[in-house]
């Protein structure tokens, strides 16, 4: 007989293999022997959180915040920060 995938409703299980740091590999064997459950069965549980999650969530856009305007009042000078501070703060107790 040639080797047929088992079948679960409509997913077809493949076997792959995983490289998984031994500190978190042991703490998955601790909590799946806690749980009665299989390091199987929590890999797929955290795929399935995980793309669960991500499913629909945009990525992120930064809005655009620039506004019409000429750049600098006349009289001010690029990369003068002290009059530029003493300018927005005038009046303003800063």
């Amino acid at each position: 007989m040639k080797n047929i995938p088992r079948q679960c409703n409509t997913l077809l299980w493949v076997k792959t293999t995983l490289e998984i740091p031994d500190v978190l590999l042991g703490r998955a064997k601790s909590l799946a022997a806690r749980e009665g459950t299989t390091i199987r069965a929590l890999v797929e549980e955290g795929l399935r959180r995980i793309l669960d999650d991500r499913r629909g969530r945009a990525p992120f856009r930064l809005r655009r915040a620039s506004f019409a305007g000429q750049g600098l009042q006349p009289g001010q000078r690029e990369g003068d920060w002290a009059e530029l501070r003493q300018m927005i703060y005038e009046g303003r107790g800063g």
